[in-house]
Formats: C-alpha cells, sequence, structure tokens
C-alpha cells in the first residue's frame, strides 16, 4: 500500500516498512511544510485581470528547507501586481487560514476565495485574517463583536453599528474639512454643552459681510449668551417667550 497525504497540508503518510533508505529526507519535507504552513511567508504576483489559482503541492515537493513552500502552504500571503480588471485568487477547499495583505495596485477588487466556492473582498492596501470551511471565506475581522481599543486611526471608511462609547477626543484629521452628517443623512438631534463656532480656517468669511468671526454659545438659567472670542465682547439672545409654558 503507498504512502497517502493528509488532506489540508498534503503531509505524507507513509506505511510501515515502506521508503527504506528515504524515509527521513521525506520526513524532514513534512517538518518542512509544517515549518512553511505555521511561519512562512510567500509574496503572489497576481497583477492582469485573470483569475489566479495558487499552487499547491504534496510535502515530498518542499525539499529546501531554506525556501518558502508552495503557495497555499504558507502562512501569509502578500498579493502584488498592479490589476486591470476584478479578479478572484483561490486556494485549497480545505479548511486553513491565513493572514493576507492586499499589496495591488489598480481600481480593481481582489476576492479570496477556496476553489469552486464563496469568497471575501480583500481591500487594496489592507492586512487581515481569513478563513475558509473549505467552501466559503470569512474575514475574520469582521464582526467580532465589542472591541474596545485605545487608538484608531483609520485611511478608509469605518462602519458602526449600535451604540459607540468614546472615552477622549474625537479629532478630524484635517481642520475645517470634514462633514458631521450630510444633507441627505443628518444627525436626529444633537446634544452638547457650549457651542463653539469658528470660520477662521476657511479662505474666505460668511457669505454676508465677508468677514471671519470665532464665538461661542453659553447657557444662561434664563437667557442663551454669545461671546466674541476675538474681542471678549459678550451678548445675550432675545428671547420672546411663546405660551404660558
Amino acid at each position: 500500500m503507498p504512502s497517502s497525504y493528509t488532506s489540508r497540508l498534503k503531509l505524507e503518510r507513509q506505511v510501515s516498512g515502506e521508503n527504506s533508505g528515504t524515509w527521513g529526507n521525506l520526513v524532514n519535507y513534512v517538518f518542512n511544510r509544517l515549518d512553511a504552513s505555521v511561519k512562512g511567508y510567500q509574496a503572489v504576483a497576481v497583477g492582469g485581470n485573470a483569475n489566479v489559482t495558487l499552487t499547491s503541492n504534496n510535502s515530498t515537493s518542499n525539499t529546501d528547507d531554506d525556501t518558502t513552500d508552495d503557495q497555499v502552504h504558507n502562512a501569509v500571503l502578500e498579493f502584488t501586481g498592479t490589476l486591470t480588471g476584478n479578479i478572484h485568487v483561490f486556494t485549497d477547499a480545505v479548511e486553513t487560514k491565513y493572514t493576507v495583505f492586499n499589496n495591488t495596485s489598480g481600481n480593481f477588487t481582489l476576492d479570496f476565495a477556496p476553489t469552486g466556492g464563496t469568497g471575501v473582498e480583500i481591500k487594496q492596501g489592507t492586512r487581515t485574517l481569513v478563513y475558509t470551511d473549505g467552501t466559503t471565506m470569512y474575514n475574520a475581522l469582521a464582526n467580532i463583536g465589542d472591541v474596545n481599543v485605545t487608538s484608531l486611526i483609520s485611511s478608509g471608511n469605518v462602519t458602526v453599528t449600535g451604540e459607540t462609547t468614546i472615552t477622549g477626543n474625537v479629532i478630524p484629521g484635517t481642520n475645517d474639512t470634514f462633514d458631521l452628517g450630510s444633507q441627505s443623512a443628518v444627525w436626529q438631534n444633537l446634544y452638547t454643552g457650549d457651542l463653539h463656532l469658528s470660520n477662521e480656517a476657511k479662505e474666505q468669511g460668511n457669505i454676508v459681510d465677508g468677514t471671519k468671526g470665532n464665538w461661542t454659545l453659553q447657557e444662561g438659567n434664563n437667557d442663551i449668551f454669545i461671546i466674541n472670542n476675538k474681542s471678549g465682547e459678550k451678548f445675550k439672545i432675545k428671547l420672546d417667550k411663546v405660551g404660558d409654558s
């Protein structure tokens, strides 16, 4: 009965009494495969518009401990090249996991999938953890539940579903550039303490007299006060009572 191979890592299982004089090398090849699967890194050129199927060999092909294994059996995969169309990159249709870096360029998508299965998009310029059950590839960092972070920096969109509690300041990356909400997606209510208003960072002033200002609104017991932070002058807003309440 000849040797057989495991389904996931394709490690050679030798039959007792077989491979006399060569079994030691075959065992070493298995160690090489295990080494690559746990710690290995492989850069894979995927440029163009054609789908790519990663190379996958039995452990007997991994004969050099000084080089990486085939493409499939590495812990970390980096996809490189310039995409000219949307592509899929296929790995073996078995249970496995990877750290993946989409280091491609070109305004096209890259889906990573088990052969014949459903993939997950790896956005350009991002690194992520993925795993597959042999049929579907999953992004392990998606839908991970509650997350506590001490610092969050994003160069893309961040979508949050549910209540978000922040201890600390929320500061835009560029002064007087980004909006909170939009004309078609407004916040229902805004709860705030003092309100600080300034257009001094703009190239032009307001559309009425063209000047720039820096003001603070503060609440009093019976009045709302407004302070000119440039001159130090203080005013109160005239309020007309409506109704008896």
